[in-house]
């Protein structure tokens, strides 16, 4: 593995990981309470989620271009 791949990897699992969260976010409390109220999750959580899944594919995209 070269460096580059290396930092798509720590991409990869950083997006992975932001996925997790914003699903959970989505799911917790205050996200409940929110859509409740306004019909739409909590802002922090759709942004987690969002990032987590741009993260992902941007990681996935890089470690899987061979040089």
């Amino acid at each position: 593995m070269n460096t580059n791949q290396i930092l798509f990897a720590a991409i990869l699992i950083g997006g992975v990981i932001l996925v997790i969260l914003g699903i959970s976010a989505m799911n917790s409390f205050a996200s409940d309470m929110s859509t409740f109220f306004t019909g739409t999750p909590t802002d922090k959580s759709v942004w987690m989620f969002i990032a987590g899944v741009v993260l992902t594919v941007i990681g996935l995209g890089g470690v899987g271009i061979r040089r």
